[in-house]
């Protein structure tokens, strides 16, 4: 953050919490701190920061541009919960300029539940990547590594990955399959200590932690799996494709946006481990050749659909033209 000339306010909150008066002060945080700051406009991502940040700085006269990077939990499972959520989201969106998403499916359901206007909502293409830094690696002809990075949680697909490389067992003996992320215990759906313990002594997964640089994982990696049941833009197969990985993915909103079917690797059922095995199986027994050049046009993918150039272009005409208006 120093290198960069960019202060760094940590603003304290529970963010899987549903208490109101702690939602409250977090609400009361943000307006503080942007009374004090006054910024051109307010940039936000994840459910708290997007609804309680935006309209603090509606509050303020201050535009907001909150960025839905994912529908999460709420919206996977249902229930009282997601009814919650909605009403949260269309209060703090309402006075918002502008609202990103990060795939068409998930602007097209907030539009048709009215929690956002048509004029309002507007697709970016995920965080984007970073080309130069996520460069193509080259892929070892041993036997294949696949390899899921996210947090480990039950939505994520992580049980199925597990349960697909515990049925893969006596097929592709040499396969191996890693998990790479942290286990996220302040999540409804997290996967238990206990239960990445037991896969790991049973010799069905290799556990890798955590990291900060996740491309050396990725270079040692075969093909990228993340069977999730919904995602933004998965940042985990943007970086993939962009180091001229296959993918793996369930046929789900966000990660069927990066994932062409039989072009740059393979989609799956959602929820359903005998369909991510048999694809799985399917990436395996590809010739090697066939397997370079689905990571070869995963990396032309990303090349044109989802740099880290695109997005922040897309941030900076829309401040530019906030700018305009406020000099105008």
């Amino acid at each position: 953050m120093v290198a960069l000339d960019v202060e760094r306010i940590p603003v304290r909150m529970d963010r899987a919490g549903l208490n109101p008066v702690a939602d409250l002060m977090l609400f009361a945080r943000y307006r503080s701190l942007l009374k004090r700051l006054m910024p051109v406009a307010y940039l936000g991502y994840t459910i708290k920061p997007n609804v309680y940040g935006s309209l603090a700085a509606a509050s303020l006269g201050i535009p907001a541009l909150p960025n839905v990077s994912g529908l999460g939990t709420a919206f996977i499972r249902g229930g009282i919960l997601q009814s919650i959520v909605t009403r949260l989201y269309r209060v703090g969106f309402a006075r918002a300029p502008l609202v990103f998403f990060q795939n068409n499916e998930d602007r097209s359901l907030f539009v048709e539940r009215s929690i956002v206007r048509p004029d309002q909502a507007r697709v970016l293409p995920g965080s984007g990547v970073d080309l130069d830094r996520f460069k193509p690696a080259p892929l070892d002809e041993g036997p294949p590594v696949f390899l899921l990075v996210a947090r480990l949680l039950r939505d994520k697909g992580v049980l199925e990955f597990v349960e697909a490389a515990r049925i893969l067992r006596s097929n592709l003996p040499g396969a191996r399959f890693q998990l790479l992320g942290p286990i996220d215990e302040g999540n409804r759906t997290a996967i238990s200590r206990s239960e990445l313990d037991s896969w790991t002594k049973e010799g069905v997964v290799e556990y890798l932690g955590v990291t900060d640089d996740v491309r050396p994982f990725i270079a040692a990696a075969s093909a990228i799996v993340l069977p999730s049941y919904r995602e933004g833009l998965p940042r985990a197969l943007v970086e993939g494709a962009a180091m001229a990985r296959p993918l793996i993915a369930a046929d789900a909103p966000g990660s069927r946006d990066i994932v062409e079917d039989g072009v740059n690797g393979y989609l799956c059922r959602v929820r359903d481990t005998g369909s991510l095995a048999e694809t799985v199986k399917r990436m395996a027994d590809l010739p090697f050749d066939q397997r370079l050049a689905m990571g070869e046009a995963a990396r032309r993918r990303v090349q044109e659909r989802f740099s880290e150039e695109l997005v922040v272009r897309g941030y900076l005409d829309v401040i530019a033209g906030l700018e305009a208006r406020r000099a105008a």
